[in-house]
């Protein structure tokens, strides 16, 4: 396995979106430094933030001990997973097959899951005219986003059968079931695997990073 001298430099927030890097650095066990990176007061479009996330969105890495040696940034939640993956060879498989469904669900957690569940909070919670249209639709889509979730938790104790990057990308996101309406008794797989997870000590750390 690689070794880590030198300290991963993470710019991020306690978000669903941070919490995967957060979760997946402390599973990995290496060194890492937090930067927060305050949004209220538009840090995020500072030069030196937009030199290595040039979307201007949390979370950021950067790894001075890169391929060959030389420091590397990365931005988007998903490459970053995958990045740290394979540079320490963990949580995710060397089997092609076992590969794409990581994949799969990682890109159906960055592409659907994340997003249509952020809509609804925006929709719901946050925006200033309550339009019905979207909240109904992104209410329907969370929940039939957890639906396919549950379905495939099924006979799996982990989202793609091993624990992965899958699993990380997805429990930012899943551990708010409550705020829409994801009962227990509609999506058992779902908490048995929210239960699963949070009885891995490095993941709740990394989930409650950067709260306080």
């Amino acid at each position: 396995m690689t070794t880590q001298t030198k300290p991963i430099e993470a710019y991020s927030l306690p978000t669903p979106n941070g919490q995967k890097v957060h979760v997946m650095l402390e599973e990995l066990g290496v060194p890492w430094t937090y930067h927060r990176i305050d949004i209220s007061k538009g840090e995020q479009f500072k030069p030196e933030f937009l030199a290595i996330s040039p979307n201007n969105k949390i979370p950021a890495i950067v790894d001075p001990e890169g391929p060959g040696g030389a420091p590397i940034s990365v931005f988007e939640s998903g490459a970053i997973l995958k990045y740290l993956a394979q540079k320490f060879g963990k949580f995710y498989p060397t089997d092609t097959r076992a590969q794409v469904k990581v994949d799969e669900w990682l890109f159906w957690q960055v592409g659907g899951f994340g997003p249509m569940l952020g809509q609804n909070n925006h929709f719901s919670v946050y925006a200033p005219e309550k339009i019905p249209y979207a909240i109904k639709r992104y209410s329907e889509e969370t929940l039939r986003l957890f639906k396919v979730l549950d379905t495939q938790l099924k006979d799996k104790d982990f989202i793609a059968g091993d624990i992965s990057i899958a699993d990380f990308a997805a429990i930012g996101w899943a551990q708010s079931w409550e705020r829409y309406g994801a009962t227990k008794a509609d999506y058992p797989h779902v908490h048995a695997w929210l239960e699963r997870m949070a009885a891995r000590p490095a993941t709740v750390r990394g989930l409650e990073y950067g709260k306080a």
